[in-house]
């Protein structure tokens, strides 16, 4: 995918890379999806380039990137076989240790070294502030570049450390511009319902056609539309999710439904505010636990669902 939407990103980050004195901290700060990685490892490359030295085009040695590491013995023999495999919920200070080891050597191919946290607002605390550590005594010709969706549960120390992009959530047309590209399958009615879903993220955008969730968003649009007083609709929803949904397709339903309470906004009068508020405040708080919990399926499922049937609930009581 190339980068739709970052083009002040780069001249930011580009200016810098010509000036005399690189800052050597940057958070790439931003939805979910919205590309910060490619960026990441686009912008890693540049920097560590020189001219006249031959740079390799698949891993480059003086690129260090962490990361979620696969959750188990089991689950990284699934991973070296190609398969899909789970992953820890956090960045270990094991791992931020072994790169600081790596940073007591010199690069290998010319005078800088990127390191890449992605995401770095999963960091254990340990992790981090080991971290710090590096970036108060920086390594020469060491930089950092710290992918964040929240950038707020970062440590204060970090954040004030280093230099921040900010990655804007992309345009309706933008969006299209990139399904039409990536999913030319994807029928007209799935595209637009990806990107009223997206939030403004392509990768969410993508994910939305991949995972085949346009059932699932009309449920959720009934119920909130609707109600669910026999619960068919929730159980559909769960038919929807399918048996066993892995925490990403989990992650996406709850993304979802918090797009579908964001759509409402514009449709309702003021009686109506305080519920949306809340079903939105509770979602929220599932987007930031089911990357790390162990929900049961058919349970978050009911709980969307309730959520969602408030909204019409609180409807016909403003109408009423």
């Amino acid at each position: 995918m190339s980068f739709i939407g970052h083009e002040q990103a780069w001249g930011e980050w580009r200016a810098a890379l010509a000036g005399p004195r690189m800052h050597h901290g940057w958070i790439l700060a931003g939805k979910r999806g919205i590309g910060k990685a490619g960026f990441a490892l686009q912008a890693a490359r540049e920097l560590v380039a020189e001219p006249g030295v031959d740079q390799p085009k698949g891993n480059h040695p003086d690129i260090i990137i962490l990361s979620h590491l696969p959750a188990n013995k089991e689950e990284e023999k699934k991973r070296d076989e190609g398969k899909a495999y789970q992953l820890k919920r956090n960045i270990s200070v094991d791992q931020i240790r072994e790169m600081q080891q790596r940073l007591t050597t010199r690069p290998t191919l010319g005078s800088r070294r990127a390191i890449i946290i992605d995401p770095a607002d999963d960091m254990e605390k340990g992790a981090s502030n080991a971290l710090l550590k590096s970036l108060e005594e920086p390594p020469v010709g060491s930089f950092f570049l710290l992918v964040t969706h929240r950038p707020g549960r970062l440590l204060p120390t970090i954040r004030s450390r280093c230099r921040m992009l900010s990655f804007p959530q992309l345009s309706q047309s933008q969006l299209e511009t990139i399904l039409a590209r990536e999913a030319p399958e994807a029928n007209a009615a799935t595209r637009a319902a990806a990107i009223a879903a997206s939030g403004g993220s392509p990768g969410a955008a993508l994910d939305f056609v991949e995972m085949d969730l346009g059932k699932l968003h009309s449920l959720m649009c009934e119920i909130a539309e609707r109600g669910d007083d026999d619960f068919s609709f929730r159980g559909r929803m769960a038919d929807a999710m399918g048996p066993r949904p892995t925490r990403e397709r989990q992650l996406a339903a709850v993304e979802l439904a918090r797009a579908v309470v964001a759509q409402r906004m514009g449709t309702i009068g003021a009686r109506d505010i305080p519920g949306l508020v809340e079903a939105h405040g509770e979602l929220s708080r599932l987007t930031a636990q089911v990357p790390t919990y162990n929900f049961d399926p058919g349970l978050l499922v009911l709980e969307i669902g309730s959520l969602l049937t408030g909204l019409a609930t609180s409807r016909e009581a403003a109408d009423g």
